[in-house]
This record gives C-alpha cells, sequence and structure tokens, in this order.
C-alpha cells in the first residue's frame, strides 16, 4: 500500500488534539472514581464557591437582621441534596446503561416528557458553562482587579478564552480531561477545607464587634413579603444541586463494574458537597461579627469582593499567600466546573440524536472517542450567552436552576413508576424515596419559576417547549426522509432513459484529457463543453480539442456575461427539458497543489456548479482530480 503524505489540516489536528483511539481501546479511556469526581462534580463541587453568596445577596435586600437566615435556607438545601442524591443513587443501579433524566422520564412517563426533560437539560448545561465560568472569573477579578484596568471588558474576554481551553481539553479525550481537571478539583476541596477550618479558627480568637451597615446598599425590598424573600433567597441556593444528576448520566464513562463506581462517586461528591457548604455557610454566618471589611455587593460593582474571597482573607489575611492560593483554586474549579457539562452535554445530545430528534452528527464519537460536534455547539452556546449577559452573575443565575429541578422532578417521577412497574423486593421503599425526592423537586422548581419568573426565569420557561417543538420537527424530518427512502417490493423504480456526460473543457491540457477518459468510461451519450470567456482563445481550443478527441462533439455556450455557471445551467436545464427521464454527469477537472498556499491561485469552479446544481434531481457534478507537483 503507498504512503500518502498526511494534509496540513491532518497535522494540524494531530498536533493539537493528539493521536486517534481505536475503538476497541474504549474500555481503557474509562475512568476511575477517583477521576469520575473531577470530570463529573466540579460543577456541584464548584457551586460551593456562589450559592451561599447568592442567599446573601437576598437576604440583604430585606435587611441585615435576615443575614442569620442563611443558615437555616442552607441547612433545608442540604437536606435536599441528601435526598437528590439518594433518589439519583438508586437511578444509577436501576439504568447501570446511564440514567438521565432523559432516558427515564422517556421510558417510563412517555416521549414528550423525556423530551422536556431533555431541553431542560440541555438548557441546563449551557447555563453551567456560562455560569461557572463568570464566577471563576469573578474570583480571578477579586485578587486582581488592577485586570480591569488591561483588559477592555475583561469578564466576557477572560470567559471566551477559558471556555475555549475547556473545550479544547475535552476534545483531547475524556481521560486525558480527567486528569488534567484531577489537581484544580482537589486542591479546592483541600483549599475549601483549609479556608473552613481557617475561618472557624479566626473566629475563636477574634471578638464579636458591631456589624457596620452600608445603608446605601442594604434594605432595598424592605417592603416586599418577608416570606417572598425568604423563597426567593432558597431559590438562589439551590444552584447548589446543579450538577448533581451528571453522574447517573455519564454511568458508561466508567470503569466497570459501572454502577458501583459511579454510586461511590456520587457519594462522595454529595459528601463533601454537604460538609464545603454547611462550613462556608456558618463562617459567613458570624463574618459581620468579626471581620471588618465584610459587604455585600452587586457583581457589577467596582468594589466587588466575592463572599469566599472575604472568608479567605478573614482566615488567613487579605493579600496573604493562603488568600491567593484559595483564590486560585476557586478561581480553577469554577472554570473547570464547566467541564462536567462538557462531558454530559455531548453524551445527552448524542442520545436525543440516536432517537431522532437532533441532527444525527451530534450522535457521532469522534477519533478521540468523545462526541466532538457535541462539545463544539455547548462550547459556542455558551460562549454567545456570557456574550449577550456580558458575563454578569447576577444576569445569568436567574435563568440557572429551573431547567436543572425540571428535570429532577421528571426523573423522580419517572423512576416511582419503574419501581411500580418491577415491584421487585423491597420496590415500596425505593419508591417512597423516589417519590419524596419527586415531591421536593416539584416543590423548589415551583418556588424558583415563581420567585426568579420576572428576574430571567421566564426565558428558560418559554425556551423549553420551544426547544422540544424543534425536536419534534427533527424527528418528522427524519422519519420523511426514512419514509421516502424505504424499499418497497412492489413499488417500481425509476430508472433514469440514458445517461449524457458533459465535460467542461475552458483549455485543453493533460488534466482535462485525464477527466476525458473518466467521462468516456461512463456509459451513454459523452459531449464536451466549452464557454468562451475570452474569445480571442475559442479557436485554439476547438483546434487542438479536435486532434486529441475527435470523437467526443464540443458544444460552445456563449456567455455574454462573462459567467462559467450560469451558461452551464441553462444548458443543463435545456437537456432535462428535452430528456427529463436522463441521468446527467457534469464533470469538472479539478487542480490538486501539494502546498496549501499554491491551492489559492485556482478557481473552485466544482464547488461553485455543486451550489448551483444542488437543487436539480437526476444531475451529478464530479470532480475527477489532477495532481501538480
Amino acid at each position: 500500500m503507498i504512503e500518502r503524505p498526511a494534509t496540513w489540516t491532518h497535522r494540524v489536528r494531530r498536533l493539537l488534539l493528539g493521536a486517534p483511539i481505536p475503538t476497541s481501546n474504549a474500555h481503557h479511556e474509562r475512568l476511575s472514581p477517583f477521576l469520575g469526581l473531577p470530570v463529573f462534580s466540579s460543577d456541584a463541587l464548584s457551586s460551593v464557591a456562589y450559592a451561599t453568596e447568592a442567599i446573601l445577596l437576598i437576604l440583604v435586600y430585606l435587611s441585615t437582621e435576615a443575614l442569620n437566615l442563611q443558615i437555616w435556607i442552607s441547612m433545608a438545601i442540604v437536606a435536599l441534596i441528601v435526598f437528590v442524591s439518594i433518589s439519583y443513587r438508586q437511578t444509577i443501579h436501576a439504568y447501570p446503561g446511564g440514567g438521565g433524566s432523559y432516558i427515564v422520564a422517556s421510558e417510563n412517563l412517555g416521549q414528550k416528557a423525556g423530551l422536556v426533560a431533555a431541553a431542560a437539560l440541555l438548557i441546563d448545561y449551557i447555563l453551567t458553562v456560562s455560569v461557572s465560568v463568570a464566577a471563576g472569573i469573578a474570583a480571578i477579578l477579586s485578587a486582581f482587579p488592577q485586570i480591569h484596568h488591561h483588559v477592555p471588558n475583561a469578564t466576557v474576554v477572560l470567559s471566551l478564552i477559558c471556555i475555549a481551553i475547556v473545550a479544547f481539553a475535552n476534545l483531547r479525550g475524556l481521560r486525558e480531561s480527567g486528569t488534567l481537571f484531577a489537581v484544580p478539583t482537589y486542591g479546592f476541596v483541600l483549599a475549601m477545607a483549609a479556608v473552613i477550618l481557617g475561618g472557624a479558627w479566626a473566629l475563636h480568637n477574634s471578638p464579636a464587634m458591631p456589624v457596620h451597615v452600608d445603608t446605601d446598599i442594604l434594605g432595598k425590598e424592605a417592603h416586599a413579603a418577608r416570606w417572598f424573600i425568604i423563597l426567593r433567597a432558597f431559590a438562589a441556593g439551590c444552584t447548589a444541586l446543579t450538577g448533581i444528576e451528571a453522574v447517573s448520566n455519564g454511568v458508561q464513562a466508567f470503569k466497570a463494574p459501572e454502577g458501583k463506581n459511579a454510586a461511590k462517586t456520587l457519594v462522595m461528591m454529595s459528601s463533601l458537597l454537604t460538609f464545603l457548604f454547611l462550613g462556608l455557610g456558618y463562617i459567613a454566618l458570624q463574618l459581620p461579627q468579626h471581620y471588618a471589611h465584610f459587604s455585600i455587593y452587586e457583581s457589577d460593582s467596582p468594589h466587588y469582593m466575592t463572599l469566599t474571597a472575604q472568608v479567605a482573607a478573614f482566615a488567613f489575611g487579605n493579600g496573604s499567600a493562603g488568600f491567593y492560593v484559595v483564590q486560585v483554586f476557586v478561581a480553577l474549579i469554577l472554570i473547570l466546573a464547566a467541564n462536567t457539562a462538557f462531558a454530559d452535554f455531548p453524551r445527552l445530545a448524542s442520545l436525543i440524536a440516536r432517537d431522532g430528534f437532533l441532527p444525527r452528527y451530534l450522535a457521532r464519537l469522534g477519533d478521540k472517542l468523545v462526541f466532538h460536534n457535541g462539545i463544539v455547539v455547548l462550547a459556542f452556546a455558551a460562549g454567545g450567552l456570557v456574550v449577550l449577559f456580558h458575563g454578569q452573575l447576577d444576569m445569568l443565575l436567574p435563568l440557572y436552576a429551573v431547567g436543572v429541578f425540571t428535570a429532577f422532578t421528571l426523573s423522580q417521577v419517572g423512576m416511582v413508576m419503574h419501581w411500580r412497574r418491577e415491584r421487585h423486593p423491597g420496590w415500596r421503599h425505593s419508591a417512597i424515596i423516589n417519590g419524596t425526592g419527586a415531591t421536593l423537586c416539584f416543590i423548589v422548581t415551583v418556588i424558583i419559576a415563581f420567585t426568579k419568573f420576572t428576574e430571567g426565569a421566564w426565558i428558560v420557561i418559554v425556551l423549553i417547549p420551544i426547544i422540544c417543538a424543534c425536536f419534534l420537527m427533527i424527528n418528522r424530518r427524519y422519519a420523511a426522509i426514512t419514509k421516502q427512502l424505504a424499499l418497497g417490493e412492489a413499488e417500481p423504480r425509476l430508472v433514469p432513459s440514458q445517461h449524457i456526460a458533459i465535460l467542461l473543457v475552458p483549455r485543453v491540457h493533460k488534466g482535462i484529457l485525464s477527466a476525458l477518459d473518466y467521462a468516456r468510461q461512463l456509459k451513454g451519450d459523452c459531449r464536451a463543453v466549452h464557454i468562451p470567456i475570452n474569445e480571442k482563445n475559442l479557436y485554439q481550443v476547438q483546434r487542438e480539442w479536435a486532434i486529441y478527441a475527435p470523437d467526443v462533439p464540443m458544444v460552445v455556450l456563449p456567455s455574454p456575461f462573462r459567467s462559467l455557471i450560469e451558461p452551464m445551467a441553462h444548458y443543463v436545464d435545456l437537456l432535462l427539458d428535452e430528456n427529463p427521464d436522463a441521468l446527467i454527469t457534469v464533470i469538472v477537472a479539478e487542480a490538486v497543489s501539494t502546498k496549501w498556499y499554491q491551492r489559492l491561485l485556482s478557481e473552485n469552479v466544482a464547488q461553485q456548479l455543486k451550489v448551483a446544481m444542488a437543487s436539480r434531481p437526476g444531475v451529478v457534478v464530479a470532480n475527477p482530480r489532477y495532481f501538480l507537483q
């Protein structure tokens, strides 16, 4: 077999993404719980960095006294985390092949419920990337505010760069991204544990002091109903649950036994999430009485400093080495939290595409054993959101969590139906657990939709049915294509009555003669067409053609407007009118150069003709190539 030199695009692809991975090695690319945690849990764990702050940003609008309610709201959210985690642990064991909301809802509640869950999750994954990256950039700017002076529109620019980096890491392959993200994830866990312990030690050694009140910031919504503000704060804090479903969606990414390793990862994630969320919440509860610089501002304030940064400054000292280490790991985990979405969005999109509700190219597994098309689509969608909302967390967060809790609810209801249908020993106990989870998730969905509706949640509520309608339209189109292409035993096939091969001859040379050899191999009528853009060359072309191809007639098509495409298209239309059952092959010889920059000298007539002939049934455009040194 002759070795062909690789093209420059192929060489660049291999340089950036690495060597392709054969399908037979797929099992070697699977993850252990140690690497599965950073891949599938970075989203949930990173929410610790902004969920408590989201609660306080709502409560502070009521009064400074209301900040004390934060710990009770956090405990309610932790109870929800425990229930949802237990419910999804059951889902993992019931669906060891992967039990995301789409599969569970489709199999147990019907196709439409599954599509609603799918639409909600796709939206949530896109928002996960946008929110986590924007939050990570906010952490960086908290530690290094001078960046604003050197980078115009720093939040958006840095967010887009980070999205591109995470997408690139995932395009290189699943196990490589797990290894890459392990250090930041475990570093974040250790850094936050150090912040909590250091904060507790600082609380023990610092006396309480009067709370400083910024009257121009606080109490803006003191006129609103107290219960409504509390529900808003609870809804804001529920962003801590986003990403919990990711493990159940990606069971097949784990090493065997897949279900056991996935369940182990889910337990590790939930335990760490509970500890970090409650620990940070406790320190934040005490912070106003012990830290003179404590303040809560809107994220677009020039004095904005995240809550996590304030806790780190209290524990280790503002500007200390410990403070910067914590900020670096917080920024890294928040940015890399997007990896959870990059691991699950392409996998979910592939399942939906496989069922015919999304374009089929999203179901294609790339040469690095990842769904590369889904990764690219997610990167562009998340980047578009960052640009649209200027990377502002207070604008993105209200859109968050509506979709994920909608999917949670449908998944848990589906699991109840699953247990009722299976009725294995102990099914009632399992159904009660999932039923409780479904009830809690439904209540939270209503709370989030109600309290965040005017802040932007309405966008997600409107988008879900629109996306579902698009799913159905795509599915109907694929069904129509399948019906049109189906083979019928008694159905007569229309066979072309004749074949006409038309060779476009701009001038006579070796490349054209090699294309003529191809045309002669085709059965039927063979003819040449010359379109004289320059009338001076017409006589020479006809004379040389008579010498080298006297058996093939040449048709000369006038072109008063110096166009190649229009006269050829008009000629083909005349042939189709005369011979409606004919098959016409338009042959355009194409020169291929060895250097990419030499190809810039070639006119791509073949592609122009393919576009022009695309809507004409019975017409084929072929472009035999001749190679230039």
